[in-house]
C-alpha cells in the first residue's frame, strides 16, 4: 500500500514538471498588477517628464544660478551659491534620464499615432538638450538615449558641438510646430491631467514650441546671426503659421501640488521644520538696490522689509544702542568705520567675507536670524501657492527678445513696444500691473534704447528663473555684475564642469570636448574643463568679459 502511494506521487510530479516544462516562463512571471511598457499609456511617464523638468528648471534659478545672477546670497554654506565653488559637483544624470523618458513618450506617441505626444515630446526634449549645451556646451546628443541598444558608440556617446544639438533642436521645434497645429479635437489621443503645464491643450504647446525656437535664435545671434535673424523674422511674419506666447495666460510655468516634500516648493518651511533652506536666503544686495533705484513694486512681492531697521541718530546720547519696535536706534559713536545699511529693504553684498554679521547683527549664527537684512517673502516658506510655480517660459521674456532683435534691426516690430509690452508682463504675472504706467514713466525704467536696459529688465523678470539669464548675460555682458570678496575669481563663470564619472566612463569622448572649449586667463588654474572656459557660442564674441 506504501509502496503504491509513493508510486502515485512520483508519477504526480512528474506529469506537473513535464506539463509546466512545456510553458514559457516568461508567461508565468508575469506581474498581473505591472504595466507592459510596449502597450503602456505614455501619460503615465509624460507627467513625470514634466514635473521632474519643471523641478530641475527652479533647482536652477532659484538656487546656486539665482547667487551667480545676484539675484540671492546666502549667509550661511554659501560656497557654491555666493562664490561659484563648485568643484566639479553638478551633474546632468538627472536631466539625461528626463530624457530618457520623453523618448519612450515620443516612441509610444509614434507606436499609436499620437501627434498630439509626439508634439509635446519634442518640445521637451529641445528644452531638455537645450539646457545641457547651454549649461555645459558639447554633450551627447545624436548617439544619446541609445544605450540599450549597445555598442561602444551607444554605451559611450561622442559628445555633439554645441553647433550641432542648437541646429538639432531649432529643427525639432520645427517639426513640433507642425504636430501641433490641429485643433484639440483632431487628435486621435489626449493627455489629460498628465500635462501640468497646459492641460492637454496643443494651441499653448505650439505657442512653447515657436517661442523657444526664438529663445534658441537668440541664443545663437553672435555666432550665426544670418541663421539666426532669418529664423525670427520667419517667426513673426508669419503669426498664423508660428504663433508665439504673448499673454501671460499662455506661459509655461508649472505649479507645485505641496502634498510633499518631493513636489513642494524647494524652500518651503512645511515639510522642513528647521527652515534651514529658507532661512539661509536672503535678498542679494546688487539686486535689491537696483529695484529700490527704480521704484519697482515687484520688490515687495519677492522680498521681506528687514525685521528691525538700523537708525543712526547724531541726537542720540553717546553709546546708545537699544531697539524698540522694529527700529533700532544707534548713536554715531556706535557705528564708527563700521558699514551699515538704513533702508527698510536691504541685500546681501556679493560673495562677502562674514555674511551671517552683516549690517551690525547682533548675531553671527549661520544662515540663521540676522534681522538687519531682507528675507524673501514668506510666501517662499510655503508649499505651494498662486505665485509659487516652475517658470519655464514667459510672455516677457519673448518681449524682450523681439526688443532686442528689433533693436538689431530685424523685422519683427517696434523695439521700445515689446520692451514695454515685456515689463507689463513680468508686472502682471507678479501682480503689480496696477503700478506699471507710473513704473514705465519713471526715468530709468522708460525706454532708452538700449541693449543694457532691455537685458537688466530681461535679469528683474527672469526672478526664480535666472539660469535664462544666465545665459543672456554670457552673451551680452549684460548685466554688468561684479564678483565679491569672496568669488573663486574676478569674474563670473560661463558654464559648468563636466562632471568626474563622464571624465572616467567616457574619457576619449569628454577630453575631446574639453579641448574645444576656449581657454581664458580665469581658467588656467583649472585647466580646460573650467567655468571660466568659454563654450562655442560665446567664443571670439568678447563677452561677457
Amino acid at each position: 500500500m506504501k509502496f503504491n502511494t509513493l508510486k502515485f506521487t512520483c508519477f504526480a510530479v512528474l506529469f506537473s514538471c513535464t506539463v509546466f516544462s512545456c510553458r514559457d516562463l516568461t508567461e508565468m512571471n508575469i506581474n498581473p498588477n505591472g504595466v507592459d511598457p510596449d502597450n503602456a499609456n505614455p501619460n503615465l511617464v509624460l507627467s513625470t517628464v514634466l514635473t521632474e523638468s519643471g523641478k530641475a528648471f527652479v533647482n536652477l534659478g532659484y538656487q546656486d544660478i539665482a547667487g551667480v545672477m545676484q539675484h540671492t546670497q546666502k549667509d550661511g554654506w554659501s560656497g557654491g551659491h555666493n562664490e561659484y565653488d563648485w568643484g566639479g559637483s553638478q551633474s546632468w544624470a538627472g536631466y539625461y534620464d528626463i530624457l530618457r523618458n520623453n523618448q519612450y513618450v515620443y516612441d509610444r506617441g509614434v507606436a499609436i499615432k499620437s501627434e498630439l505626444h509626439q508634439g509635446i515630446a519634442l518640445v521637451m526634449k529641445s528644452m531638455m538638450f537645450g539646457l545641457i549645451t547651454d549649461l555645459w556646451g558639447d554633450a551627447p546628443y545624436t548617439n544619446a538615449l541609445k544605450g540599450a541598444v549597445g555598442g561602444a558608440d551607444n554605451t559611450f556617446p561622442a559628445y555633439d558641438s554645441q553647433e550641432t544639438i542648437y541646429t538639432g533642436i531649432l529643427a525639432d521645434l520645427e517639426k513640433a510646430n507642425t504636430l501641433l497645429s490641429k485643433n484639440a479635437a483632431e487628435y486621435t489621443a489626449t493627455v489629460g491631467t498628465a500635462d501640468v503645464y497646459y492641460q492637454g491643450a496643443p494651441a499653448k504647446w505650439r505657442k512653447l514650441a515657436n517661442s523657444l525656437a526664438l529663445r534658441y535664435y537668440m541664443r545663437i545671434s553672435a555666432k550665426k546671426p544670418d541663421v539666426a535673424k532669418a529664423g525670427i523674422e520667419k517667426i513673426i511674419a508669419n503669426a498664423a503659421q508660428y504663433p508665439i506666447i504673448t499673454a501671460i495666460a499662455d506661459d509655461a510655468a508649472m505649479p507645485f501640488a505641496g502634498n510633499s516634500n518631493d513636489d513642494s516648493w524647494p524652500s518651503n518651511a512645511i515639510y522642513d521644520a528647521s527652515e534651514s533652506n529658507y532661512r539661509r536666503l536672503k535678498m542679494a544686495a546688487t539686486f535689491v538696490d537696483r529695484l529700490l533705484a527704480l521704484k519697482d513694486p515687484r520688490l515687495g512681492v519677492w522680498a521681506n522689509k528687514v525685521k528691525v531697521q538700523i537708525v543712526v541718530d547724531p541726537s542720540l546720547p553717546k553709546g546708545t544702542d537699544k531697539t524698540e519696535g522694529n527700529k533700532r536706534y544707534l548713536s554715531p559713536d556706535k557705528v564708527a568705520g563700521k558699514e551699515y545699511n538704513t533702508n527698510e529693504y536691504v541685500g546681501l553684498p556679493t560673495a562677502m567675507l562674514g555674511g551671517p554679521t552683516y549690517n551690525l547683527s547682533p548675531t553671527a549664527e549661520q544662515g540663521a536670524n540676522n534681522p538687519h537684512v531682507s528675507w524673501l517673502s514668506d510666501m517662499y516658506r510655503q508649499a505651494k501657492g498662486p505665485l509659487l510655480k516652475s517658470r519655464l517660459m514667459s510672455a516677457a521674456e519673448v518681449r524682450f527678445i523681439l526688443s532686442e532683435a528689433a533693436l538689431k534691426g530685424w523685422a519683427v516690430g517696434d523695439a521700445k513696444t515689446h520692451y514695454e509690452a515685456g515689463v507689463k508682463a513680468s508686472m502682471d504675472t507678479w501682480g503689480v500691473g496696477s503700478s506699471y504706467a507710473a513704473y514705465i514713466a519713471g526715468a530709468d525704467a522708460k525706454f532708452d534704447g538700449t541693449l543694457k536696459q532691455i537685458i537688466e529688465q530681461k535679469w528683474i523678470a527672469s526672478w526664480t528663473a535666472a539660469q535664462e539669464a544666465w545665459f543672456d548675460y554670457r552673451r551680452t555682458g549684460f548685466p554688468e555684475l561684479k564678483t565679491g570678496t569672496q568669488s573663486k575669481r574676478s569674474v563670473l563663470p560661463v558654464r559648468f564642469y563636466y562632471m568626474l564619472d563622464e571624465r572616467n566612463l567616457n574619457k576619449t569622448n569628454t577630453e575631446a570636448a574639453m579641448n574645444k572649449l576656449e581657454t581664458t586667463p580665469y581658467s588656467t588654474v583649472d585647466g580646460k574643463n573650467s567655468p571660466w572656459s568659454k563654450p562655442w557660442v560665446i567664443q571670439g564674441t568678447g563677452k561677457p568679459w
